[in-house]
């Protein structure tokens, strides 16, 4: 498409391959971008079309065939629409016999302006740095300063000697003082972070600054302070974080953690934090995915040569360096199900209520090495014992210690390995000696294990409490989010310290 100039008298079009000449747009009204631009770009529509000089001239906004060539522009250029001092903010050359010749007065007047903000800046940009640096300047300094201001002033003095004096005044006072102005910088970092604690302790943010208390630690997460911080190192580079998160990857970590110890509500940590309970209910469910994957590897089954070079000397005096674990079941109380197999299922005669069952195995030390994944609460130990795994895991020679509900003796001694539990009543009116006597150790040795469960519960709150169904859907992994807190909690438990004394 040829365009053409609308300046009354202009005959300029543009040809092919000629790009010394520009075509630029009649300015039209934006009415979308504020009060300000409406105005600005009226303004200028009205100014253009009084400049092109045609009598009832007033083009279609929607039509972009009308158009001004650069020839009536000083800089050949249009300005931008904020620049109204500039003198190509509208047309000012060659616009007729009966137009006024704008454009040597207004190019003078937009360059003068332009001088003037230029110094001025720079003399606050001077005023500032001698602010900062507290520079002990004489009256000799502060006269010749305000001098140059002065000086600068009008338009035809001579502003480069200005600039000049100005320039080397700064620079000698930035070498004079380059000590003074490290050792400045150094004290304003030290006061910036320590207002940056004491802003975070009177706000209650959580930061690795503000949870250095150690009860206050305890009480919120369950482990000490610098067990907290090896976790979070350990865990840091795998919790999701982006530049839209609410919480910083610290924040969620101990949010997961009281969560897990103190068991408070959805909407509870939402005020805490200042988030929403939907944020809170999805950091919960992604971070303990993380821990999940990184900590299960702290529940281990140790190799034989472990267990017998630090045997208890209690396990020792009973049983020798043969006990390779302890086992029991215990059950965490969930939401009734709606459906009725569900429900079933899940139902345990021994607590009356409607539970996930789990495994537990501890060494004779006290750690946990072994936890099954969840069944219903109407499953037998036998069939848990005998199905999640446990029996792969035994040498021949170990020794089993377990409780009467555990009727394993034929499935262990296919491994070659040996259960003892306390011995029956059933049809007798009272034990024999013997079996009195080795009832007597199983149970004190056997105690460790229910001691421990006692300890994962008191220390986590969540498994004492009634877990929502919602956490019985298998997610990441196809685990479940109730197995992926249950192995959570006793892998955290094993970072702290022992329940069966050493000596």
């Amino acid at each position: 498409m040829v365009n053409t100039c609308v300046v009354w008298g202009c005959t300029n079009r543009s040809r092919p391959g000629d790009s010394s000449l520009k075509f630029f747009d009649i300015p039209k009204v934006i009415e979308h971008q504020g009060i300000q631009t409406k105005e600005l770009t009226s303004e200028r529509r009205r100014i253009w079309l009084a400049r092109i000089n045609r009598a009832d001239f007033s083009p279609d906004p929607s039509k972009r065939h009308f158009k001004v060539c650069s020839d009536h522009f000083i800089q050949g250029m249009k300005a931008d629409l904020f620049d109204k001092t500039n003198p190509d903010w509208a047309p000012s050359l060659k616009l007729g016999p009966t137009q006024t010749n704008r454009s040597e007065s207004s190019k003078k007047r937009y360059e003068r302006t332009q001088t003037r903000k230029e110094k001025k800046v720079k003399f606050q940009t001077a005023e500032a740095l001698l602010k900062l640096q507290e520079i002990p300047h004489s009256e000799e300094d502060m006269r010749e300063i305000e001098s140059t201001d002065i000086n600068c002033d009008p338009p035809d003095s001579d502003s480069g000697k200005c600039t000049f004096l100005l320039e080397g005044t700064l620079e000698c006072r930035k070498r004079e003082m380059e000590s003074e102005e490290e050792r400045e910088i150094k004290r304003l970092k030290q006061e910036n972070l320590a207002l940056k604690e004491k802003l975070c302790a009177g706000t209650g943010e959580v930061s690795p600054e503000t949870f250095k208390e150690e009860e206050k630690v305890k009480h919120y997460t369950g482990l000490s302070y610098s067990i907290l911080m090896a976790l979070f190192s350990f865990l840091e580079p795998h919790i999701p974080y982006t530049s839209r998160s609410a919480l910083t990857k610290f924040q969620k970590l101990v949010l997961v953690l009281m969560k897990l110890r103190l068991n408070l509500g959805i909407q509870d940590l939402g005020y805490r934090f200042k988030v929403t309970p939907s944020c809170v209910s999805k950091t919960f469910l992604d971070v303990i995915h993380v821990m999940y994957v990184r900590l299960k590897c702290l529940i281990l089954w140790p190799a034989r040569e472990e267990l017998q070079m630090s045997m208890p000397m209690e396990f020792r005096k009973y049983f020798g360096v043969k006990v390779s674990i302890i086992i029991d079941c215990f059950e965490i109380f969930i939401v009734r199900p709606s459906n009725l197999l569900a429900r079933a299922e899940t139902w345990s005669n021994y607590k009356h209520h409607n539970t996930v069952k789990y495994l537990i195995g501890i060494t004779p030390q006290g750690a946990v090495s072994f936890l099954s994944s969840g069944y219903g609460g109407r499953v037998p130990d036998k069939y848990i014992t005998e199905n999640c795994g446990l029996l792969a895991k035994l040498l021949p020679g170990d020794v089993v210690l377990a409780d009467r509900g555990f009727n394993i003796s034929e499935s262990v001694g296919l491994c070659c390995a040996e259960v003892k539990i306390p011995a029956f009543t059933r049809g007798k009116q009272q034990l024999s000696p013997l079996e009195l006597e080795a009832t007597r150790k199983i149970a004190h040795t056997r105690i460790h294990v229910e001691r421990v469960i006692g300890l994962v519960r008191n220390k986590f709150s969540i498994l004492q409490s009634t877990i929502p169904i919602d956490y019985l859907h298998c997610q990441a992994e196809n685990v479940p989010t109730i197995d992926k807190i249950t192995t959570v909690c006793c892998a955290l438990t094993n970072l702290c310290d022992s329940v069966v004394p050493f000596g």
